[in-house]
């Protein structure tokens, strides 16, 4: 498995802090409650913390995409996500 540096929040400079907290402020409410990490604190998202800029570019597209005042309802939204994700052979 490879190995890939990552910035932990509480260790990140302004910039990134900013980045972080725009992203997830775009993400749906259902978003917010806090699950138990399957691996540590990893995630997709931390993978990114080396370049703040791509990182808000990057997953704020989701958020935007699962705005609430878009046609398609939360069930719709997670449906097509899951769907993506199957195709794709994601395995989160």
């Amino acid at each position: 498995m490879s190995w890939i540096k990552t910035i932990p929040f509480d260790e990140a400079d302004e910039k990134l802090r900013r980045a972080l907290e725009a992203q997830r402020a775009l993400y749906p409410k259902e978003y917010g409650t806090p699950q138990p990490p399957i691996l540590g604190d990893e995630s997709i998202v931390s993978t990114h913390t080396l370049i703040p800029d791509a990182l808000y570019h990057a997953f704020a597209t989701f958020g935007v995409l699962t705005a609430p005042d878009l046609p398609l309802d939360r069930r719709q939204q997670e449906m097509i996500a899951t769907m993506v994700s199957v195709t794709n052979d994601c395995f989160y």
